[in-house]
């Protein structure tokens, strides 16, 4: 009820039952903001965030990933696509091309590739003399050359290639794959990151970050030279007992300190952490110790000769981590020169013998391993860059980025080995035949796993995120076996 003054005007100061009156909707205000703040917490506590194994949304092909990921983009048109028209049109400049190059100024005609292509394996997949130990595979693989991408600039390619974005914060295909799946090993991670120990390849920890999933769920830089971790050790050894007794007052402690905080991931993912890494003193340490395998592999995978050792020995431990239920491996290329090896905008013949000398018989090598050991059927290989190049010379020995139309291939489990799926104009510069996007490419790789991309959701801000994104995706059926 409005109170008037002696003039008959509203009144402008609250009396002391006009006070009284409004507390208790201050109060009420309060209290169910309070309850609210305690019910959300408590929903966010329960979140199963962890590692735990879960069950998948249909059968699952493959139970573990093994990518290898191929940083600056691979030329297309010199390893898995050959265009002899490239040969026939040497020096054209068609202007139509010049729509998607990064440096125009640097643009020369069109440019034959350095390298002889052959049909390789029973399927008869083409492939170039620059890949020998690959070629002994060809029946294996899954060749895509209908692959595109929406940037090509190197970072933003990256991070849609590893999280669906082009923007960096996204989290990554094995966040979400792991968020999906969880681990079936307690004492290792299960998403780890192999890279090259002397240099960080382009982008750092962001090609395996977990963005806004619960840090948990993000990989794990493992080192392939020396201990797997840096200060894995303690610096000084305990008796046993003692280190027991430690240990479980600080899993008491530690019990306690969550208790007081639910609903803080971060707090559950540091204290996960520290379990896993007492776990690890003796986990990582006996699955990354390749000197234990025969002499005969070692060989195999060159891990004695000085071009492919470093590489050979990140593929070896590779094996020996998915043998132990590790669910996703990335492997990244050596950075000798910079960090972003396959980044060939000069010497393009010289840059790929380099690269592929370093990587074609360590990979082979470990599929050929995958396959014998019977681990290959239910292990999905992937190789590939962040896009491929254009078909155009650049500099006259080089060639710019190319994101219409490129090349990867898949290999193992639930796919149909001696494929190639789709095709790219006469030239290699565009992909016209059966398109495969970025986010094709995960929900297929989802579905090999067991997961539909369009239920892997996580609510983030109040939406339902998905590592598809919300353009449209589908499953590339016309490579699973």
């Amino acid at each position: 009820m409005t109170r008037y003054d002696k003039n008959n005007e509203p009144a402008s100061t609250p009396t002391r039952r006009d006070f009284f009156a409004r507390m208790s909707d201050g109060l009420c205000g309060a209290a169910i903001a309070s309850m609210l703040g305690t019910d959300l917490r408590a929903a966010t506590a329960r979140q199963p965030y962890d590692l735990s194994p879960k069950p998948t949304h249909f059968a699952a092909r493959a139970k573990a990933v093994i990518q290898f990921f191929m940083s600056g983009g691979p030329s297309q048109v010199d390893l898995l696509d050959p265009k002899p028209a490239l040969t026939k049109h040497a020096g054209d400049l068609p202007r139509a091309f010049l729509d998607n190059v990064e440096s125009v100024g640097a643009a020369g005609g069109l440019m034959p590739s350095p390298f002889t292509f052959a049909r390789r394996g029973r399927s008869g997949i083409w492939m170039s003399d620059v890949l020998p130990h690959l070629a002994e595979c060809a029946d294996e693989l899954a060749v895509i050359r209908s692959m595109w991408t929406t940037h090509f600039n190197h970072e933003p390619a990256i991070f849609k290639m590893h999280g669906g974005r082009a923007l960096p914060g996204a989290p990554t295909l094995g966040a979400w794959a792991v968020y999906g799946l969880g681990s079936e090993n307690r004492d290792l991670p299960a998403y780890v990151a192999l890279d090259d120990p002397a240099r960080m390849i382009i982008g750092g920890v962001k090609n395996w970050q977990s963005g806004w999933l619960p840090p948990v769920y993000q990989g794990t830089r493992l080192r392939s030279i020396g201990t797997p971790i840096v200060n894995l050790r303690p610096s000084e050894e305990t008796p046993s007992e003692v280190a027991a007794l430690s240990r479980a007052l600080l899993d008491r402690m530690a019990a306690e300190h969550r208790a007081q905080r639910p609903g803080y991931p971060d707090l559950d993912a540091r204290i996960a952490s520290y379990e896993m890494a007492a776990r690890m003193q003796i986990s990582a340490t006996d699955a990354l110790d390749v000197d234990r395998e025969s002499t005969v592999t070692q060989e195999q995978y060159g891990l004695h000769d000085k071009v492919t050792a470093s590489y050979a020995r990140r593929c070896l431990m590779a094996r020996r981590l998915i043998e132990r239920g590790v669910r996703i491996v990335q492997v990244f290329m050596n950075c000798p020169a910079g960090n972003n090896p396959w980044d060939h905008h000069s010497d393009l013949e010289g840059g790929l013998r380099q690269c592929c000398a370093a990587t074609d018989r360590p990979i082979a090598a470990l599929l050929k391993d995958l396959k014998q050991r019977g681990l290959l059927d239910e292990t999905l290989v992937i190789w590939g860059g962040e896009f491929g190049r254009l078909p155009l010379s650049q500099g006259g020995t080089g060639r710019d980025h190319g994101a219409n139309g490129f090349s990867i291939w898949m290999a193992g489990g639930g796919v149909k080995g001696g494929t190639t799926y789709g095709a790219t104009d006469a030239f290699g510069y565009h992909a016209v035949e059966d398109r495969v996007s970025v986010h094709d490419f995960h929900a297929t790789l989802l579905h090999l796993l067991g997961l539909d991309h369009e239920s892997l959701v996580y609510n983030h801000h109040g939406l339902d995120e998905k590592l598809t994104g919300v353009e449209p995706a589908r499953v590339v059926h016309g490579i699973l076996a």
